[in-house]
């Protein structure tokens, strides 16, 4: 149905970041459209650690070498660890980014009510392929 890997434990959001909830902490990143609409990503801008990111602000940026994208926050909270191995590979994203190409933890403040305002994974292929027509 798809060319595009969509992992079906994950949440999306219409922007092309992901979520995956371990227990209560909610890891982040950019799907595999994404990844392959950018092409090689060459730099990644994360968050700070302990900064709060409401959703649907800029929380990073990851640089191809097409153009700068900015990665928007798909749930709220306070950003508890950072993937630092992008900053030396940021090529971790291009070759996994749904696992070692994750971009950010966050402590979520609404899960709840914020989860269930992203795609499910069959929500997200049904929005991709609207994309293309």
């Amino acid at each position: 149905m798809s060319s595009y890997i969509v992992p079906e434990d994950l949440r999306y959001s219409k922007d092309h970041e992901w979520v995956r909830i371990e227990g209560s902490i909610a890891i982040v990143g950019i799907t595999d459209y994404a990844v392959k609409s950018l092409h090689d990503i060459v730099y990644v801008s994360l968050p700070k650690i302990g900064s709060t990111i409401p959703k649907g602000l800029v929380a990073a940026t990851v640089e191809s070498i097409k153009a700068v994208s900015e990665v928007y926050n798909p749930i709220s909270g306070t950003v508890i660890e950072v993937n630092k191995d992008l900053e030396t590979s940021p090529e971790k994203i291009n070759e996994s980014p749904y696992e070692a190409g994750w971009l950010f933890k966050l402590n979520p403040t609404n899960l709840k009510e914020d989860i269930e305002k992203l795609f499910s994974s069959k929500q997200y292929l049904e929005y991709l392929s609207s994309l293309k027509k």
